[in-house]
């Protein structure tokens, strides 16, 4: 096991200097920040003091080492734009975003799990295919015609909720919430159903196969034989046996949630980590976007990471089939 922890380990942190290289080299490859930062105004010697400033005087690779020091010590540089340092100026976005995410991961579950236990107990039947059928549109539409449309639905037509925004929050621990308030909370359904719609439908497909497995299995066929309602073979075996696969896959995707909840934040102007970073890029600053795609790139390495040794402790034959290869 402890061999298996440090390979692991290692394979994780050379994804993620790998990462770093790609990251850098992209961001790079943007534009010259002071262009975007200074007035056209400007003479050379206002230039060369903003160039010099920023350390963007100094040679590729001498940057690049600059940038990998750094940030093994927890420091990503200084916003150009904000002139704090840019781990903070995610964090502070870092809370409206896992907000949504969570509130859109629970809706998600709310309608997938079940809507696919439905589908799994009754494969033939009429609401058994319509249910996957929508499934299938779930995973088809992309998100920003889904946003685009809720947005002329239930805000422009039926003016039942807003456009954009955040709406009236609380806050808590120096953190502002939108879920605490009745008006942040409406501004948080169309974004999150958005967001929803993809997970829900990865769901009911999870819930579908696995309530099918499970229906055929001995002991539901016992437990229907002693006179268990349906309710009760609901909660007891199917519920129960389609929670494990469901549980995996979503904490994988809640990263997902996380990292590409970009377009949705943009469409309706929701201040989170995705409209922050397509800000940044506008502007040219550099260190927030390399530290919004470190940061997400460190999320998703560690959620494998824990992923695969809960996978190990659970099932030997994983790491023994890892020492055999």
């Amino acid at each position: 096991m402890t061999a298996y922890l440090i390979r692991r380990i290692f394979q994780a942190l050379f994804v993620m200097l790998a990462m770093a290289v790609l990251v850098f080299a992209a961001v790079y490859m943007l534009g010259n920040p002071v262009d975007a930062l200074l007035s056209p105004d400007s003479d050379q010697i206002e230039r060369a003091a903003a160039i010099q400033r920023l350390g963007l005087d100094r040679p590729l690779y001498e940057q690049f080492g600059l940038f990998l020091w750094n940030a093994v010590r927890g420091d990503l540089g200084t916003s150009f734009v904000y002139g704090i340092p840019a781990i903070e100026v995610l964090m502070l976005r870092l809370p409206t975003t896992l907000e949504l995410a969570v509130f859109a991961m629970l809706l998600a579950l709310a309608i997938g799990i079940p809507l696919g236990i439905i589908a799994g107990m009754r494969p033939g039947s009429f609401a058994g295919k319509t249910i996957m059928a929508g499934s299938i549109l779930g995973f088809s539409l992309p998100a920003f015609w889904v946003g685009l449309m809720l947005i002329l639905i239930f805000a422009v037509t039926l003016q039942l909720l807003p456009s954009g925004g955040r709406g009236e929050t609380v806050q808590v621990f120096g953190a502002n919430f939108a879920s605490l308030t009745l008006d942040g909370l409406k501004h948080m359904i169309l974004p999150a159903t958005t967001l929803a719609l993809y997970k829900a439908s990865l769901v009911i497909r999870v819930c579908e196969s696995g309530t099918r497995e499970v229906m055929s299995q001995d002991y539901i066929r016992f437990a229907r034989a002693k006179g268990l309602g349906f309710w009760r073979i609901v909660s007891l075996h199917i519920f129960k046996n389609v929670m494990i696969p469901v549980v995996t896959i979503m904490g994988m995707e809640f990263g997902g949630l996380l990292a590409f909840s970009v377009v949705v934040e943009t469409i309706y102007a929701y201040q989170g980590m995705g409209e922050l970073l397509i800000s940044s890029i506008n502007r040219l600053d550099r260190p927030v976007v390399v530290t919004y795609l470190l940061f997400t790139t460190v999320m998703f390495v560690v959620i494998n990471l824990v992923v695969d040794i809960l996978y190990a402790v659970l099932d030997p034959r994983i790491r023994l089939s890892e020492e055999s290869a």
